[in-house]
């Protein structure tokens, strides 16, 4: 089988897989249809698992300190913010960083690791065989062809790569109209700001490079008709309309309109061909979540692909993808119309819904709890199949510590005997590292898959011995 792997799409979700891939030694080569970088950004938000990601590969600095940090999100634009202080992560914060500058760190990042990215190059199709696929790609000079152990299709909403492989994306049309305005304010309002009543509703956050972006819905856009591109006037009227303040808006950077129209992939895997990102679910933007849960399935995907091509992945690894993140898509989507939902309330009835909501949110800080690791991706976890198995398999692991040790070609086994009992088993693709007994409960050793979730661990001593020797290899 040949070691390769084509990825459509050079967006963060194209570009996250292939790093992960040449960082466990399969290459890959990523193709986009774009000549140049889109500097328009629609993606604004890295969520704290994202950032955990990015961190799990070292790679975090650049985006710590040129991203904006902010102490929460929201949930359908209510009053109450949620509070990602309050989350167990190391980074309990969401972060604002235009999604153009994302992508340039992570083609620089997927560049360094050795991916080759070709902009100007389409994929118009492929053919699956046995052992491989026959990618077809319309590029500068014309049409040729690439042959591939797996093609993936990481090329958006509209995915070619799925229609080709004929996998259904079901779901509902739009029927809502959001806008949003990335513009300079001579008169910001505070940071946090969000403004929502019988008018509309408005949010406006800072972005850096002393750019704003608002982005609002108002009755009249609940509609299934297009009214045209947004221009700056009606921005600026919209935001009036709700405010009484214009802001001091000038110089737009990006006026853009989006739908609601919700869709999830049958199958996120079908033969040699995979989804990942808005090729596998397309809902509101509310939140900023989807880019963030496309890398995070990038990340799941990588480590498989590699270790299935290697040899090293235990029987079946590869379905494991649709069967760990498809849920996760579907949990993306009925969160989505969640807060559409809620963001549309303007009825006095619908206000109501939303004091009530908001209300709760604020007094009950399990409630903040639960909608913010919900809409940070931090409470996701794989539970295993059987009753019987270890309460830590399938939840995610995070700490400086051990993300700085995570790599995409290993996994690694954490060993909580008293006396490293395991460290001598480390193999090609199992890495040991010593804490002391208690760090996991009564566990004495756990076994950390390359995406930082648990994928063994056990209470028992000579278990942990036996399955090391297992995985050494």
């Amino acid at each position: 089988m040949d070691n390769h792997v084509v990825i459509a799409g050079a967006g963060p979700v194209g570009l996250w897989l292939a790093a992960e891939l040449h960082l466990a030694g399969v290459r890959a080569t990523v193709l986009e249809q774009r000549t140049e970088r889109d500097e328009r950004s629609r993606a604004l938000t890295l969520h704290p698992r994202t950032l955990e990601v990015l961190a799990s590969r070292r790679i975090q600095q650049p985006f710590l300190d040129e991203g904006v940090p902010l102490p929460g999100g929201h949930f359908g634009v209510l009053d109450s913010r949620l509070d990602f202080r309050r989350l167990n992560s190391t980074f309990p914060y969401t972060l604002a960083l235009p999604q153009a500058r994302t992508e340039e760190l992570l083609e620089a990042h997927a560049a360094d690791a050795g991916a080759r990215i070709l902009r100007g190059h389409r994929v118009t199709g492929f053919t699956e065989h046995p052992e491989s696929v026959t990618v077809t790609v319309d590029g500068p000079d014309g049409r040729y062809e690439l042959e591939a152990a797996y093609l993936a299709g990481c090329d958006g909403a509209r995915s070619i790569v799925r229609t080709a492989a004929g996998i259904d994306y079901p779901g509902t049309a739009s029927t809502v109209l959001g806008w949003l305005g990335d513009v300079v304010l001579d008169r910001p309002p505070a940071p946090g700001f969000s403004y929502f009543g019988p008018q509309g509703t408005l949010m406006v956050v800072p972005m850096p490079g002393g750019i704003h972006r608002l982005v609002g819905i108002t009755p009249d856009d609940i509609t299934t008709d297009w009214p045209g591109d947004l221009t700056l006037a009606e921005l600026r009227a919209k935001t009036i309309a709700m405010t009484g303040d214009d802001f001091g808006m000038r110089d737009p950077a990006w006026l853009s309109r989006y739908g609601n129209a919700t869709r999830l992939a049958a199958a996120y895997r079908k033969g040699r061909v995979l989804l990942a990102g808005d090729a596998a679910h397309q809902h509101f933007p509310a939140g900023g979540v989807g880019m963030n849960v496309g890398i995070q399935d990038a990340a799941n995907l990588g480590w498989k692909l590699a270790a299935t091509l290697h040899g090293w992945a235990p029987a079946g690894l590869l379905d494991t993808y649709h069967a760990e993140r498809h849920p996760v898509g579907v949990s993306l989507t009925e969160t989505s119309r969640a807060q559409v939902a809620l963001m549309t309330a303007f009825s006095p009835q619908g206000l109501s819904l939303r004091g009530l909501f908001s209300e709760l949110i604020s007094t009950l800080p399990q409630l903040n709890d639960r909608l913010a690791n919900r809409v940070s991706a931090l409470d996701v976890t794989y539970p295993p199949a059987g009753a019987d198995a270890h309460p830590l398999i399938g939840t995610r692991v995070s700490g400086p510590e051990l993300l700085a040790l995570s790599r995409a070609d290993a996994y690694l086994m954490v060993d909580l005997t008293p006396g490293a009992e395991l460290s001598a088993l480390a193999g090609s693709h199992l890495r040991v590292h010593h804490r002391e007994p208690g760090a996991f409960g009564d566990a004495t050793a756990i076994l950390i898959r390359p995406d930082g979730h648990v994928a063994w661990a056990t209470d028992e001593a000579d278990a942990a011995i036996r399955f090391a020797k297992e995985y050494a290899g």
